[in-house]
């Protein structure tokens, strides 16, 4: 990352207090691409028969990373948040793996920017889950 991406991944990650409660760290940062890493924690199991990651957290970490990435695309102009967002839950993660979101924003408009993501633990060949959403484009302030 250049130290200016780097500067706003952590800005970005410790101006949401969710975020720091859930530990994400930004891990790679680009125009309109970003990568968030939330380390397993036995306060984020869901299941605590399975030790499985709770699909909140998961849900969480994926929004976070759609909006990293639309406030990263050349286009936009100011801040975003989130309209709508879509995610399908493929398997569990694996209990004591990290999981990491990689979204990218393909599509913008004046005011709504679209946005894929996916999560994985370490097995980046199956994906946890899979999301599409749509988050404001705000002018600058």
């Amino acid at each position: 990352m250049t130290d200016r991406k780097a500067d706003f991944g952590e800005t970005f990650i410790a101006a949401l207090p969710l975020g720091k409660a859930l530990g994400m760290e930004m891990v790679e940062i680009g125009d309109g691409m970003a990568a968030i890493r939330m380390p397993y924690h036995a306060d984020l199991i869901g299941d605590p028969d399975t030790g499985v990651i709770h699909g909140g957290a998961v849900s969480a970490l994926m929004d976070t990373c759609g909006g990293a990435a639309v406030m990263t695309h050349p286009d936009n102009p100011g801040g975003t948040a989130t309209i709508d967002l879509r995610i399908d839950y493929m398997r569990a993660a694996t209990p004591g793996q990290s999981i990491t979101a990689r979204a990218e924003c393909y599509h913008m408009t004046r005011s709504v920017a679209f946005v894929r993501a996916q999560a994985f633990d370490e097995d980046e060949t199956r994906p946890v889950a899979a999301a599409t959403g749509t988050f404001t484009v705000e002018a600058k302030r």
